[in-house]
């Protein structure tokens, strides 16, 4: 499984790429492979404030849906647009194209429960 080091992970199957006051968060290699094609993604969270782990969405595979956990508080301030005609970009490129959702941390956001790589591997074995 693809396992960029640079990012961090949840325990739900999320990644974070941090970059300043903002994250940009999807779905790991791990999670689309096992969900399968997908074939929508629905958010409508874009300007919530939400906590770590609350729902911000939830992605549809052709046999299953699942939601989408939010590994850091702050608020949704932009959703992919590219995967409202292209769901599959999350099944193609994961940790590029297939991004789901931009989040403005909140002060002092914890970072604490977020995984590493080499964390992440193991969990997944």
């Amino acid at each position: 499984m693809n396992t960029p080091s640079e990012l961090k992970y949840t325990k739900d199957h999320e990644w974070v790429k941090l970059e300043g006051n903002v994250a940009t968060v999807g779905i790991t290699d791990f999670a689309q492979s096992e969900l399968g094609d997908i074939v929508f993604v629905d958010v409508d969270t874009v300007d919530d404030d939400l906590n770590a782990g609350e729902v911000f969405g939830s992605v549809e595979a052709v046999k299953t849906v699942s939601d989408l956990y939010l590994p850091i508080s702050g608020k949704v301030i932009e959703f992919n647009e590219e995967l409202e005609g292209e769901p599959e970009l999350v099944n193609t490129d994961p940790y590029g194209k297939g991004w789901i959702v931009k989040v403005e941390l909140s002060e002092g956001a914890d970072q604490s429960e977020l995984l590493t790589a080499e964390q992440y591997q193991e969990l997944i074995g």
